[in-house]
């Protein structure tokens, strides 16, 4: 059965235009697949066009036919029991011949761990799925409208709202990931390119002022530094508040969600921000485990989320803001901020995160911006099409980041110190890196030295089990291999183990140590050795490195300051905040 598909609209000349992009069906019962190719036309056929089949040969003709005519094909909706070859493998010869569509397995609703959509998931089979039976507007509506988002999302044509200039050199390419970071639409173009010189040309510029970003306003930015480049984008650098309730230094997840719920509980909340919001979480690339996405969340959309929630509740969100400092002055708590600014607060949390630990081999920090790149895959993702890259780190990071790569790059080589995977990543992640083809996984292995004038081009790596040493090509070096907390900003008065901050239960209580706990009472769970100072996510000792974690510490922050400030008014306080009708 297929839709009657109108005649391609032709000009004048005969030249066939291009049609509308593809929603296809495919769905072994008639009556399924009609009322599916019926419901999506009905919402997006004005978009779209709705192809729907029910044998697997006239399927995979219908899609051959139109990767021979460069038809785009946004979504494959699959039956997982499609008669005469199994879903799965129809999707898999789908997308090889449509490889920017998204996959989606049409399943019945199955809530056990049997049901083939926990293992296509698993094995990266397919992108999402649809249940049948579905309820309109709850079920296919609103999850193919976000299907389609993320479509249009990997496409390459689109609104650029900069345009930048420069060369593959370290201050271009830190230009460029900060962009990615904030997800602005940006094109790059080399100062050697005639686009690139036009640009620099137009505006009176040359070489010896790279980089420069060009708004699509006209706004011009020359050898911007980071605090330009988060006001050309929106983002807020003027510190105007200097007094506040409480001061959140970090934007990750636990400072954005001590934010939302300090904010919305009335408190005058400052978020103070060395970069932009987001932290680690912030660039990974998809968290498939954080609770309410059944098909994972990208950390950017989730923090972005997050951000602007804390704004909308009033929180006063600050960016490009480097603490420096913080110490107790006549009853309040002050954190120094770089350039001599402060912000005086009656209660501070720290959600600062960690930095990414460094290799330490001299060659390989040579190039660093130059083919080698510390944290998850930004920018130069597509820049790794068809090229040979690693990854070195045994965490969940390292992992999403290789599947991540693997989309784009020939081949991706993770490279782990250790004798197994198990001890520090997801099982969810180990299986879909053991089924993802073009992802090898080398144990008891580490990078020694790197090789390059201007740009990587290969590693060595050293087999730790047998001795071995060899040399291999690589373009691309991603390092995932943990983190060291962002606190050596604080006083000696705040006390640590590893550089990670002590709180709660671990605070030292006695002992004639000047960073000891002062007060007659035990500190509150997540305070800090400086009461009124508390700490949450990565940056605290005993926390568990995942996103909902860092969550829960923001949240629970927030009802102990309250505890601290107004300690018989805590308990008054309700579980969650109220909506004013």
């Amino acid at each position: 059965m297929s839709v009657p598909q109108p005649a391609p609209v032709r000009t004048a000349e005969g030249a066939r235009m291009s049609q509308p992009p593809v929603l296809f069906v495919i769905d072994h019962d008639a009556g399924t697949a009609r009322a599916l190719r019926d419901d999506l036309a009905r919402r997006f056929g004005e978009d779209f066009r709705v192809i729907a089949e029910t044998k697997a040969p006239a399927g995979l003709s219908v899609l051959r036919g139109l990767a021979e005519l460069h038809e785009r094909v946004a979504l494959l909706i699959v039956d997982y029991s499609l008669s005469g070859m199994p879903g799965v493998d129809f999707l898999a010869c789908a997308h090889e011949m449509h490889p920017l569509a998204k996959r989606v397995l049409l399943v019945e609703r199955d809530y056990s761990a049997q049901s083939p959509i926990v293992q296509a998931m698993t094995l990266g089979q397919a992108d999402y799925h649809i249940t049948k039976p579905w309820t309109l507007e709850q079920d296919l509506y609103r999850v193919v409208s976000g299907f389609l988002a993320e479509w249009a999302k990997d496409q390459q044509a689109g609104f650029e709202l900069f345009s930048v200039i420069g060369r593959e050199e370290r201050s271009t390419l830190e230009l460029r990931e900060m962009l990615t970071k904030f997800s602005e639409p940006f094109r790059f173009y080399s100062a050697d390119s005639e686009r690139g010189r036009q640009l620099l040309a137009d505006r009176g510029l040359d070489e010896s002022q790279l980089p420069v970003m060009i708004r699509h306003d006209g706004y011009t930015l020359v050898q911007p530094t980071l605090a330009q480049m988060i006001a050309a984008v929106g983002g807020n650098i003027v510190n105007d508040v200097s007094e506040c309730d409480v001061a959140i230094v970090g934007a990750g997840p636990g400072g954005l969600t001590a934010a939302v719920y300090a904010a919305s509980e009335g408190l005058l909340t400052v978020v103070l921000e060395e970069t932009v919001s987001g932290g680690q979480a912030g660039s990974s690339p998809m968290i498939r485990n954080y609770p309410g996405f059944p098909h994972g969340v990208s950390g950017y959309d989730l923090t972005r989320q997050s951000c602007e929630q804390a704004w909308m509740f009033g929180a006063h969100m600050l960016f490009a803001q480097h603490a420096t400092g913080l110490e107790g002055w006549d009853g309040k708590l002050v954190v120094h901020i770089a350039g001599g600014h402060q912000v005086t607060a009656k209660a501070v949390i720290v959600a600062t995160g960690i930095a990414w630990r460094r290799l330490g081999v001299p060659r390989l920090e040579e190039l660093v911006g130059s083919g080698v790149f510390y944290g998850a895959a930004g920018s130069e993702l597509r820049a790794m099409a068809g090229q040979d890259v690693f990854v070195v780190g045994g965490g969940n990071s390292a992992g999403q980041t290789a599947l991540y790569l693997a989309k784009h790059a020939r081949h991706v080589t993770l490279v782990v110190r250790g004798d197994n995977l198990e001890r520090s990543m997801s099982e969810y992640l180990i299986r879909e890196i053991e089924a993802t083809a073009n992802i090898t996984v080398r144990l008891h292995t580490e990078v020694t030295d790197g090789h390059g004038a201007d740009h990587l081009e290969a590693l060595t790596l050293h087999d730790r089990q047998n001795g071995t040493t060899e040399q291999v090509p690589a373009a691309a070096l991603f390092v995932l291999i943990g983190g060291e907390p962002r606190t050596q900003w604080l006083p000696q008065t705040i006390q640590r183990r590893w550089g990670y901050i002590l709180t709660g239960r671990d605070v030292v209580r006695d002992g004639t140590d000047p960073g000891r706990w002062p007060l007659d009472r035990a500190p509150l769970p997540l305070e800090t050795s400086i009461p009124g100072v508390f700490a949450v996510g990565d940056a605290r000792y005993r926390s568990i490195k995942r996103v909902a974690s860092a969550v829960g510490d923001g949240a629970t922050a927030v009802r102990l300051v309250h505890e601290y400030l107004v300690p018989e008014a805590a308990d008054e306080l309700v579980d969650e905040p109220q909506s004013v009708g």
